[in-house]
């Protein structure tokens, strides 16, 4: 009976264990997330004429969960560290379905509004899966490849639920007769749902040991500096935002509140975000390459969406009707899962830092290649394939890059620090786009920005990639290694033989 269940034990352990357990409930948590991230968007002109409001309106949908997210993303990953990932995990699907629910009975903008940004609740799921993985590895001292397997797989399944959610949306909506709460009670039974699958199949992390506080000042002080930046940058994105003056206004005050929380943090023993592991060589580049990636993974969505549909009468432009647009969307999706399955299958053998360079560089020559290879749709396509197999396997790579090189207790609010610099990345350069096309729309011909205003967006989007891939070099050879793999590679380096 004893050999039985150490047999047992090694299998749980094991990558083939974890993949087949615990991998195979967070690809459905992953599923659930794309799901509800795509099948919103089919049906805002309907939500519209539900609501009664204008098609300008829905833009402060996408600005109150922006700013949720930002706000509760670090709080909810350490309470994650410092009680349980699964059952901050739990807390986080609850209030997704709560607020899923809510937007079925919804019947006024405001209502909808409040639930829409609720729904945000749904970003910190991703971080505290990869640090659920992460402890479930380290006790095999496999943390580390386990997690770089493991996420590109959970991106897999986000990216196919982002196109299941696209693809479903309108024809359930046309299944129910137009009955717009029927369509969309169906991610509410999604979530709600993923939320018994957390409950019952994923089991909770082993907690750090020491005594560990909640540093709310510091989280105060945090949520006011995201707070000030995220909402000077939805803003400027808002038809009806305020002026220039208030917005700069706000932005100088996120900065000033960021500069004195790090100093504020520097003091504190149990900090709510550690920033000298934030110092280290093997952290900092890889939060920096999430700001860097969010500019084209976020960012440029929308300057390529509005390229696609240009006249080519205009000289440029690809002339895509709604459908068209979309399935170019979809390639580039898929692009992304391939990108993420690559990572998957070549972490396995690969240096981890190198393969985070690599897709760096792939982001950047993807987007270089569109300033000669914009005239056509096939050159496009392949232009926009290279950059989302880059984008696919960034994202798979950076929060398990940071849970590996976050000391134990703090690998919740690493991998979710990823997810926040992408997010602030991806809104600064959307801001900075709109400006560029706007800025110089008087150039083109009617409503259209000149191809000058493209090009740049892409030159932006292509030395983003190449800047990321250079700081990466910066990064130890030996880092994002598992233990075993490190301390080989340190005796190797030393001369010593094994």
């Amino acid at each position: 009976m004893s050999r039985i269940s150490s047999a047992v034990g090694r299998v749980r352990t094991s990558a083939l264990g974890v993949t087949a357990g615990l991998i195979g409930w967070f690809v459905l948590v992953e599923l659930a997330s794309g799901i509800l991230q795509g099948y919103y968007v089919p049906l805002l002109p309907d939500i519209v004429g539900h609501l009664g409001i204008r098609d300008a309106d829905v833009n402060w949908f996408e600005a109150a969960q922006l700013l949720l997210s930002a706000l509760v993303l670090p709080v909810l990953a350490k309470l994650g560290d410092m009680f349980g990932h699964k059952r901050i995990l739990l807390f986080a699907a609850i209030a997704t379905a709560a607020a899923s629910w809510w937007l079925v009975f919804a019947d006024s903008f405001t209502t909808f509004l409040l639930a829409w940004a609720l729904q945000g609740f749904y970003v910190v799921w991703l971080p505290l899966e990869i640090a659920l993985i992460f402890d479930r590895g380290r006790s095999a001292s496999r943390g580390s490849s386990q997690t770089r397997r493991a996420a590109g797989l959970l991106v897999v399944g986000l990216h196919a639920g982002a196109i299941i959610g696209a693809l479903a949306a309108g024809r359930l909506f046309t299944a129910t007769g137009g009955d717009l709460k029927l369509a969309l009670a169906v991610p509410a039974i999604v979530v709600s749902a993923i939320a018994v699958v957390i409950w019952l199949g994923v089991p909770e992390s082993e907690r750090a040991g020491g005594e560990r506080r909640l540093d709310l000042r510091g989280f105060v002080i945090l949520a006011a500096a995201l707070l000030c930046v995220t909402g000077a940058l939805s803003f400027v994105r808002l038809p009806a935002g305020p002026g220039p003056v208030a917005i700069i206004a706000l932005l100088a005050a996120g900065v000033a509140l960021g500069a004195w929380f790090v100093r504020f943090e520097l003091r504190q023993p149990d900090p709510a975000i550690d920033i000298r592991v934030l110092r280290r060589p093997e952290m900092w580049p890889v939060q920096a390459t999430a700001f860097l990636v969010g500019i084209s993974l976020l960012g440029a969505q929308g300057p390529l969406a509005t390229y696609m549909g240009t006249d080519p009468a205009l000289g440029y432009g690809l002339g895509l009707d709604a459908t068209d647009r979309s399935n170019v969307i979809g390639v580039y999706l898929l692009s992304l899962i391939v990108g993420a399955v690559l990572f998957a299958v070549t972490s396995r053998r690969a240096s981890p830092r190198l393969t985070l360079i690599g897709a760096a560089a792939l982001v950047g020559i993807g987007y270089g290649l569109l300033l000669p290879l914009h005239t056509g749709l096939i050159p496009t396509l392949a232009c926009l394939t290279v950059a989302g197999l880059g984008s696919g396997a960034l994202v798979a790579a950076m929060p398990a890059a940071a849970a590996a090189a976050a000391p134990r207790g703090q690998t919740g609010v690493a991998s979710a620090l990823t997810n926040t610099t992408k997010t602030i990345g991806g809104s600064m350069s959307s801001a900075i786009f709109g400006v560029v096309l706007a800025g110089a729309a008087g150039a083109a011909v009617g409503t259209a920005a000149p191809l000058a205003g493209y090009l740049t967006v892409w030159v932006i989007c292509s030395a983003g990639g190449f800047v990321a891939a250079v700081l990466l070099f910066f990064v130890p050879k030996v880092a994002f290694a598992d233990a075993a793999e490190a301390e080989v590679a340190a005796s190797a380096a030393r001369g010593e033989v094994a």
